[in-house]
């Protein structure tokens, strides 16, 4: 069971876990030792996260989120493969906080009166600057 607060807490039956060789170094170990952990998340079906947790949770976890609504994290980081499990466990719990946290509204705002006209009064100056230019009559000396 991972423990993300005191309301939410994710069980056993909803974490799969399976294991294969890991790529990289490691000399034959990496050729006979599983080290690799495929955690996943049956997110969708979680019965501890609330709806909106849920959609925030799709967003953050992006690619990592399956067609049939779960959350695989793949993880090769280390050679042991108890770390492994702990890393991905403690991702998932990470990406679970970050979806906990709601993201405050944007309140939308308009420009001041006097910032409005600072800007037209500016606009016109640099346009009379720009209409000063142009060539000059030679027969005008």
């Amino acid at each position: 069971m991972i423990h993300i607060t005191d309301q939410i807490q994710i069980q056993d039956w909803e974490l799969t876990e399976s294991f294969t060789t890991s790529s990289g170094p490691g000399g034959q170990n990496v050729n006979k030792v599983a080290t690799a952990v495929e955690l996943r998340f049956e997110a969708e079906r979680s019965p501890n996260l609330p709806d909106p947790v849920k959609r925030r949770l799709k967003r953050i976890a992006g690619r990592k989120w399956t067609s049939d609504g779960a959350v695989l994290l793949q993880v090769q980081d280390t050679r042991s493969q108890a770390r492994n499990r702990e890393i991905a466990r403690e991702r998932l719990a990470e990406m679970i906080q970050q979806a906990l946290i709601v993201p405050k509204r944007r309140i939308p705002t308009k420009p001041s009166k006097s910032s409005q006209r600072k800007r037209m009064d500016q606009k016109t100056h640099r346009g009379s600057i720009k209409s000063m230019r142009g060539k000059v009559d030679p027969g005008h000396e």
